[in-house]
């Protein structure tokens, strides 16, 4: 049985403080991940569409043998969908995702997008999320890893063990759990640093099946933790 989740009435609104205390902590664990913005948005784009519901090892693979086959983004663009799919077929989901790298590859044009990065953060956001098949977990993979711009992707690993350590509201949506996290942190790194160590973390030690609590270094902080740890005592 997974322990009782906290909840919504008992929940309250975590400060930068606690927040700090856990990046602290991961970082301790698993070391500190250093933010280094590649600026290639369209790469960034593009590369998240294909890590939909696939692996690290299988995204890469298909992002790889669909830039061997294709030289430009226009390539791809304007290419048969049939190649398309073709290429990127070991990342899965291959039909869907063919479709969707070609809509939002015409909707972008010619435009490599390098006004991102010095754009008002919302009216980044908001023309990404207008781009077609992209969310909030898209395009802030895009504003941060591309050009360091404060956003965190909440991804399942960082939706589940924030909801575990009552970082967000029990029962937000993802929209929400990116508002509070972008509320409580201070720059680029430390976003940087939450999103990735709380995905090391959620790999690790906070799974979604058997999480190993008795051993997590977060235990003390986090409401799921002690109360899993209470119920087997």
């Amino acid at each position: 049985m997974p322990a009782a989740p906290t909840r919504a009435r008992d929940w309250k609104r975590p400060d930068r403080r606690r927040v700090r205390s856990i990046v602290e902590r991961l970082r301790e664990t698993y070391g500190q991940p250093i933010l280094r913005p590649h600026r290639a948005p369209v790469d960034e784009l593009i590369l998240t569409v294909l890590s939909q519901n696939t692996n690290d090892r299988n995204r890469d693979v298909a992002y790889a043998r669909m830039r061997e086959r294709f030289s430009t983004w226009a390539d791809v663009r304007d290419a048969p969908v049939a190649d398309v799919e073709e290429a990127i077929r070991p990342g899965g989901l291959a039909p869907t995702k063919a479709v969707r790298i070609q809509d939002i590859l015409r909707a972008v044009g010619d435009d490599d997008l390098s006004w991102l990065e010095s754009a008002p953060l919302g009216e980044a956001r908001d023309y990404l999320v207008d781009l077609p098949g992209v969310g909030r977990k898209t395009a802030a993979c895009v504003l941060l890893f591309s050009y360091g711009r404060p956003d965190i992707p909440v991804d399942t690993h960082v939706y589940r063990v924030g909801t575990r350590l009552a970082l967000f509201r029990p029962g937000a949506s993802f929209d929400e759990a990116h508002d509070e996290l972008l509320r409580i942190t201070e720059d680029p790194q430390e976003a940087y640093e939450l999103h990735v160590s709380l995905i090391r973390h959620g790999r690790r030690t906070c799974t979604a099946r058997n999480p190993r609590c008795p051993e997590c270094p977060l235990l003390r902080m986090c409401p799921y933790g002690r109360a899993a740890v209470k119920k087997k005592s």
